[in-house]
């Protein structure tokens, strides 16, 4: 699928970047040319000590910022193919510096957008997160705005060959600044923070985020916000997980912190269809009805009013489970 393909990817020296290009090289030996995006030539010059261009030819590390039009342009030239996932995406950073989030996530998603229909790429994923569905910080409302902006971004393709979708998903386990890490430098504490002991969070691996991302360049038809069936956790099961037996104390939670996430709201529902691994959010205005995505991708509309909340999941992970996904996916070795 990739392979003789040019890929750009935005936010490549990332926890996801890192995965993806990790990915692609193994997976398809071909690529034409895999440039990563990033405006940290520290993070860059870390990450080439790993990929280097001269152990894979089609690497490129590209020094550049998504609210730069120019920029982005340059780097897009003979691109085929556009990952996003560069944004700011700490909660208490963007309410404390909401409009450098905002000239990111947004303005820096329609400076991308822009970019991509005036260089001939064909095809385009942009990350998002389960924070976007019914927002209450503004970290999740700059992203559902992005979402809106690559889902609207099909209306003006006119004649050209590109399609743009999204794929929504939930925590990362054990990306950067995520409850994990915190969590397995605080245990020699013998005290771990917890918010709320009814917190609860979905929960997705790297790898199973990179393979989302794969599955929806060779599936997606443009438009469709992409939702992953995956498990959910309880913040105390990971707590319990990480440090069997160490206190928990309780501290309340941060302001734009909610107990539970969603990433199907009730109002979703009604242009929501059911694709088996993955729910498919339909874009309202389209090319396409949903009868036809349904009939070409076996799809199932969902009930009217059905909603996919973190805490009524239907599939909890158990400590256990938990325990074992730690040390596969995060620490690499058994915690104890």
């Amino acid at each position: 699928m990739l392979n003789d393909k040019s890929i750009l990817i935005t936010g490549g020296t990332g926890s996801f970047g890192k995965a993806f290009v990790r990915t692609v090289l193994e997976r398809y030996p071909g690529v034409k040319r895999l440039v990563i995006f990033s405006r940290d030539e520290l993070k860059q010059f870390e990450m080439a000590q790993t990929f280097s261009e001269r152990d894979y030819p089609a690497l490129r590390y590209f020094i550049g910022d998504v609210r730069d039009e120019s920029r982005l342009r340059r780097a897009l030239e003979g691109i085929d193919i556009v990952v996003h996932a560069a944004a700011l995406k700490q909660v208490p950073a963007a309410e404390y510096n909401p409009f450098e989030c905002i000239k990111t996530n947004v303005l820096g998603a329609q400076n991308l957008i822009e970019a991509c229909l005036d260089s001939g790429v064909k095809n385009l994923v942009a990350l998002s997160t389960d924070k976007a569905a019914a927002p209450i910080n503004l970290y999740g409302a700059t992203k559902l705005c992005s979402d809106k902006l690559f889902v609207a971004a099909n209306n003006i393709r006119g004649n050209r060959e590109i399609k743009f979708s999204v794929v929504r998903y939930g925590n990362v386990m054990g990306s950067r600044g995520s409850v994990i890490p915190f969590f397995l430098d605080r245990r020699q504490d013998g005290v771990l923070p917890i918010t709320d002991p009814t917190m609860t969070r979905f929960n997705i691996s790297l790898q199973e985020g990179v393979d989302m991302v794969l599955w929806s360049l060779a599936n997606a038809w443009g438009g469709e916000i992409l939702v992953p069936k995956i498990p959910s956790y309880r913040i105390t099961d990971v707590a319990e997980a990480i440090a069997p037996g160490c206190r928990q104390e309780i501290v309340g939670i941060r302001p734009g912190e909610k107990i539970h996430e969603e990433m199907i709201t009730d109002s979703d529902s009604f242009n929501t269809v059911d694709l088996g691994k993955y729910y498919a959010i339909l874009p309202v205005a389209s090319h396409y009805t949903t009868e036809e995505y349904c009939a070409k991708n076996n799809g199932v509309p969902v009930p009217k009013g059905f909603a996919y909340n973190s805490g009524t999941n239907p599939e909890f992970l158990t400590v256990e489970q938990l325990r074992t996904l730690i040390e596969t996916h995060v620490i690499g070795r058994s915690i104890d």
